[in-house]
């Protein structure tokens, strides 16, 4: 006689949901302002500019540059950043 009592397969758990924040680019950021480390900031329209982090948050980057005037700037206009 045949067995009538198949075997019930379960599914996998889930994986759990990546958080929305890594706190990577905080982290990077208090790194690079404690350390007063000179960052060179290019931006989308290619205007290269060279300074150091003073504060940031959500939306902008408040950017202190030696002979020239300090700038707020709007992160979605960075394209990049680097340690000069």
């Amino acid at each position: 006689m045949i067995s009538s009592n198949p075997k019930k397969t379960q599914a996998p758990p889930k994986k759990a949901v990546p958080p929305d924040q890594t706190n990577a680019e905080n982290f990077y950021y208090m790194k690079q302002m404690q350390s007063k480390t000179t960052m060179v900031i290019v931006m989308k329209d290619g205007e290269t500019l060279t300074g150091v982090i003073e504060w940031y948050d959500k939306n902008c980057l408040k950017f202190n540059r030696e002979g020239a005037p300090n700038l707020l700037i709007y992160k979605p206009s960075i394209k990049y950043m680097h340690k000069a």
